[in-house]
């Protein structure tokens, strides 16, 4: 035969205690929160279809934030070429304060270097990206590493094997240019494609 019991009422002191204690724990779990976001996908901009611009944009934006820069441009050709890619043949891709988005202007680099590795599946390129000197070393080194996504993206677009690429960031540590003027900063905010 099982004897009843009874139960003994909880003491309000108790139930404060257990409250405060799963408060305490609450706040512990919050605070060791991860405040890395995960990106959607880098998006590659092509004027000449706008509708794919929609969803790349709405993909790889945040509400309130657009795609364009509000900082001025700097001219970076040279007689219809650009200035860099003299030593370079064609292997840079630049990009605008604070985004990772491939330009069109970029459109005959990235097809010219995704011909080149279809054309022979046995070379290989490491994908550098690079930011300019403003911001934190981590932040640099994430969005280094998005811009050189980006262009990974594009040239698996154009049929080159991920096999083919390793996409590195060095953020702010490898700068192209020195000096804290914007001529130097948008020398600094590029991808290089460099054969391994």
């Amino acid at each position: 035969m099982i004897k009843n019991q009874s139960l003994r009422p909880v003491q309000p002191a108790a139930v404060r205690a257990l409250a405060g204690l799963s408060l305490c724990a609450a706040a512990l779990l919050a605070g060791c929160a991860s405040g890395t976001r995960l990106e959607p996908p880098a998006p590659v901009e092509d004027r000449n279809n706008p509708a794919l611009n929609s969803g790349a944009n709405a993909a790889g934006t945040d509400a309130g934030r657009t795609s364009q820069s509000q900082v001025a441009g700097v001219d970076l050709t040279n007689g219809g070429r650009n200035a860099l890619n003299d030593g370079g043949a064609g292997r840079t891709v630049y990009f605008d304060y604070d985004s990772y988005a491939v330009k069109d202007e970029y459109r005959p680099v990235i097809e010219s270097n995704a011909k080149r590795l279809a054309g022979d599946r046995n070379r290989k390129v490491l994908v550098e990206g690079h930011t300019d000197a403003r911001g934190g070393s981590e932040y640099n080194l994430a969005l280094g590493q998005r811009r050189a996504d980006a262009v990974v993206r594009a040239l698996t677009l154009l049929g080159v094997q991920d096999g083919q690429l390793e996409a590195v960031s060095f953020g702010k540590e490898r700068p192209a240019a020195q000096g804290d003027d914007e001529a130097s900063f948008a020398k600094n905010r590029r991808v290089e494609l460099k054969d391994r």
